[in-house]
Formats: structure tokens, C-alpha cells, sequence
């Protein structure tokens, strides 16, 4: 049996392992993260993980689960070390990271958190906890009927959910006269910053006025965009990896080579030198957040939700079905047009570097996995890009197809989804009212809040209509 990864471990791993540059032990804390999870250990915790290593060593991570305990029970014993396995081919590099200084599990004690980020050494809160962790409106108003938002402005001093801590925090700063914390979004959906202050200045607003003022005027909510694909680990990989390091890792990430940050340059309380290790500071997010979302999260969409109705269990297997392939190259060309500045002049750059990316075997990304979620996604993915079409008075088939693919994924689950949806309850009882594709396709959309979606419901209808006639290769086969 191996012994568990820890730091009294680390002299002795293979040579070939890379490990942390510096003492954990001697790492303090100057960041929370909500949603620790397998991307933000294989992205913005690598970027700290490199700053750490040049000597500044006041960047440590307090991760925050929001909902079980697996993550803590997993690297506690291993002293919140990790593994992070990047693979290309045949190959695969690893590395020991040592960035987590702790992980607190919000459900079992909401005011350790809050007292975690109350801390002065505390400068950045940063998130990365998908887009369904927003409630919105489909107005892009705070969702006050929103379950875990009714529960935080009833009990503020008790939270659950990103918003009320957030806002008690910066509450118990202020108190003390402790100077705000800047908050960064992660998560892919537009002007995450703008859009994250904006929730948070509601919800504050409706338990203290002065409160909303406060956060509205001084407190920073730079934008960003994350790019790097990072499939759920698989017992495989646990195992492979614990072999190679001759130790048990309870939790390691496998990830791809390729990594992209683009950060709103806006710090008043100061960051990490994360520009020495690649990062990008820029004074506007949008240009490189629009391509990131209509070309690559767009084309995941439509490869997994074609993948599942083909039966492709990865990116891999389903973009290298010809179908797949030429329905996403022709989604990029009506996508690419609706971008803005130097975003459209590099689309092509961008997605061919996407189709390596795509093809890559050794990563097991799974297409179920990719196609959670999708009434919360495809509004930035597929319905923007649709809607700047129609604007311009151009066509948007693939687009529209997007969609019909998405909504036929939904109805082939059968009993035992291989993927879920935030509005799954109210989805089937759709599809178990409604028979004929128009207007299901309508109830759907509308559940959903697509904006407009009466302006492409008769083309979204069409493709759904004959994926249930004739099946999802004949009308993929349709597609140039």
C-alpha cells in the first residue's frame, strides 16, 4: 500500500517531478477562493503556485467548498498538496502544487469563512463556481426568488451562497475598518466582474442600504476569462498518477498544456505578479471573453450535446467524427463574425489552435460533463452570436441548430440523465405535456429566458423537428 503525498514526502518522489520551489510551511494567506475545485487547481492556482515560487510568498489560497466536504477530506491528510498532470499524446508531466493553505466547507461552517475573509491579510476573494451560481433574471436582475438568496437575506449572518458572502464579509471588513478585499470572477459568462458587483450591490442593498454604497463605490470587481480544459478526474487517473509518484494522491488534475488567463487590471489592495508567468493585465476583458465563449465554450456545447446523441463519451471521440468536426468549423465561421476588434482578426488563429486542443486523446473530457447546465450557458454561447446575426440580417444555422441539438440531448436522456440541468424538473414536465417539436421547442426556450427567442424559434424548431424524423447524423449531414 503507498503512503499518502505530504510534505515529508516531497525529497523523496521521483526525479522527473517537479515540486513546489519553496516552503509550504512558510506560505501565508493572502487569498479565498469559492468553488475550490478541478479547474481552479489547474489554472488560477498554478498561476499563484509560480508567483509563490519566485520568493513572494504572501499569495497562499484558503479554498472554500461550497457544498460537501470531499475536497477537504481529500488533501487534508496530504497537507493541501496536489498533483497536476498535464497530458499531450502519449505524454504526461507532473507536478506537486502547494498553494492551498486550507480548505473550510462552507455548509458545516458558514462563519469560519466569514471570519476567513474578514482577515486583513485577505486581499483578493476570487470565485469559480459556474454560471447556475448567479442568480439572475432572465433581465439580468438579482433573483430574489432564488432559494439560497431568499435563505441568505433572511439569516445574512449565516450564508450559503456566493452573494451573501460576499456582502457579510465586506459587511464584518468595514465594521472593523478593515479595507475591502477585491473580488475576481472566474466563471464564463460576459463581464463577470460588472455582472457579479451588480448582484452583489442588489443583494447588499436589501439588508443594508449603506452597506450597497459602500461595495457600489469601493470596492473592485475586475473582469476576467479563463481558458484551459480540465475534465473531471478519473479513478484511472488517481491511480496511474499515485504509481508514477510512488504515493497515494487522493485528488490530482489532469489538464492539457495549454493555459490562458486575461485579467482586468484593477487591484487596489494589490495581487500577484501574475503577468511574469503569462497572465494577461488589460484594461478591457470583453474582446478576449466574447471569443473565448462563442468559439471555444460555444463549439464544447455543440460538441457535447451532438456527442451524447451519437454516443461519443469524449471531446476527443466526438470531434473526430467528420460530422462533428465540419458542423463546428462552419458554427466558428458564423460565431467569428460577430466578433469585435482584434478578437475577429485572430478567430482564425484561435480556432486552430481549438482543433488541436479538441483532438487531443489523452485528455478523457467527457461530453456529459460539458453538457451540464446548458439553459444556464447557452444564452452567452449559442444566443448572443445568434442574435448579433440577426441584427446584422445574416443567417445563423448552425446557431440555431446549436440550440436544437441541446434541447434533443435533453429529451434522449431517458431515465437515468448522463447530465443535468438546473431547470430539470420543470424540462420534463415539458416534454411529458408537450408532443409536437414547435411548441415544445417554445416552452423550453422561454423556460429557459433566451432573449428574442421567438426571432429564431421557427429555425430552432425545424432542426428539432427533423433530429426527431430523420435523426441527429442525417441532419448534421445538412450542415456545410
Amino acid at each position: 500500500m503507498l503512503p499518502r503525498l505530504n510534505k515529508a514526502l516531497l525529497a523523496e518522489l521521483p526525479d522527473g517531478i517537479a515540486r513546489p520551489a519553496y516552503d509550504p510551511a512558510e506560505v501565508t494567506t493572502g487569498i479565498v477562493h469559492l468553488g475550490v475545485g478541478a479547474f481552479h487547481r489547474a489554472h488560477q492556482a498554478a498561476y499563484v503556485d509560480a508567483c509563490l515560487a519566485e520568493g513572494d510568498a504572501r499569495w497562499g489560497i484558503i479554498g472554500v467548498s461550497l457544498r460537501s466536504s470531499a475536497m477537504r477530506d481529500a488533501l487534508a491528510p496530504q497537507d493541501w498538496l496536489y498533483t497536476l498532470a498535464e497530458r499531450q499524446g502519449d505524454g504526461e508531466r507532473l507536478k506537486v502544487l502547494g498553494p492551498l493553505r486550507e480548505v473550510l466547507v462552507a455548509p458545516e461552517d458558514p462563519r469560519a469563512v466569514l471570519e476567513a475573509m474578514a482577515k486583513p491579510e485577505i486581499r483578493l476573494v476570487t470565485l469559480t463556481v459556474t454560471e447556475k451560481a448567479y442568480p439572475r433574471t432572465p433581465e439580468g436582475a438579482l433573483d430574489t426568488s432564488d432559494p439560497t438568496v431568499a435563505a441568505d437575506l433572511a439569516d445574512p449572518a449565516s450564508p450559503s451562497g456566493i452573494l451573501g458572502f460576499i456582502s457579510q464579509a465586506l459587511a464584518l471588513r468595514r465594521a472593523a475598518g478593515t479595507a475591502p478585499f477585491t473580488v475576481l470572477s472566474c466563471d464564463n459568462l460576459p463581464a463577470n466582474g460588472s455582472t457579479l458587483r451588480r448582484l452583489v450591490v442588489e443583494f447588499s442593498r436589501l439588508c443594508d442600504p449603506a452597506l450597497a454604497r459602500h461595495i457600489q463605490e469601493d470596492v473592485a470587481f475586475p473582469s476576467s476569462m479563463v481558458d484551459r480544459i480540465v475534465p473531471a478526474t478519473a479513478e484511472t487517473d488517481r491511480e496511474r498518477i499515485s504509481r508514477t509518484l510512488g504515493a497515494e494522491d487522493a485528488w490530482p488534475v489532469v489538464t492539457e498544456p495549454f493555459m490562458q488567463w486575461v485579467v482586468e487590471d484593477d487591484f487596489p489592495q494589490g495581487r500577484p505578479d501574475w503577468e511574469r508567468h503569462g497572465v494577461e493585465m488589460v484594461s478591457d476583458v470583453e474582446p478576449f471573453e466574447e471569443m473565448k465563449l462563442r468559439l471555444l465554450n460555444g463549439a464544447h456545447s455543440a460538441i457535447a450535446y451532438s456527442g451524447q446523441l451519437l454516443g461519443h463519451e469524449t471531446v476527443a471521440d466526438a470531434f473526430a467524427d467528420p460530422l462533428v468536426d465540419r458542423f463546428v468549423k462552419g458554427l466558428w465561421r458564423e460565431a467569428a463574425e460577430t466578433l469585435s476588434g482584434a478578437a475577429r482578426l485572430e478567430a482564425g488563429s484561435y480556432t486552430e489552435r481549438l482543433s488541436a486542443r479538441f483532438a487531443n486523446p489523452a485528455l478523457r473530457h467527457r461530453t456529459a460533463q460539458i453538457a451540464n447546465d446548458g439553459s444556464q450557458k447557452l444564452p452567452q454561447r449559442f444566443v448572443s452570436p445568434l442574435l448579433a446575426r440577426l441584427e446584422e440580417g445574416s443567417s445563423a444555422p448552425h446557431l440555431c441548430a446549436g440550440i436544437a441539438l441541446w434541447i434533443a440531448a435533453l429529451e434522449a436522456r431517458g431515465s437515468q440523465p448522463a447530465f443535468s440541468d438546473p431547470l430539470d424538473e420543470r424540462l420534463s414536465a415539458i416534454f411529458d405535456e408537450t408532443d409536437a417539436a414547435e411548441p415544445t421547442a417554445e416552452a423550453i426556450l422561454q423556460l429557459a429566458g433566451f432573449r428574442s427567442f421567438k426571432d429564431y424559434l421557427p429555425a430552432v424548431a425545424s432542426a428539432f423537428q427533423r433530429i426527431r424524423n430523420e435523426g441527429v447524423t442525417a441532419e448534421l449531414t445538412r450542415y456545410p
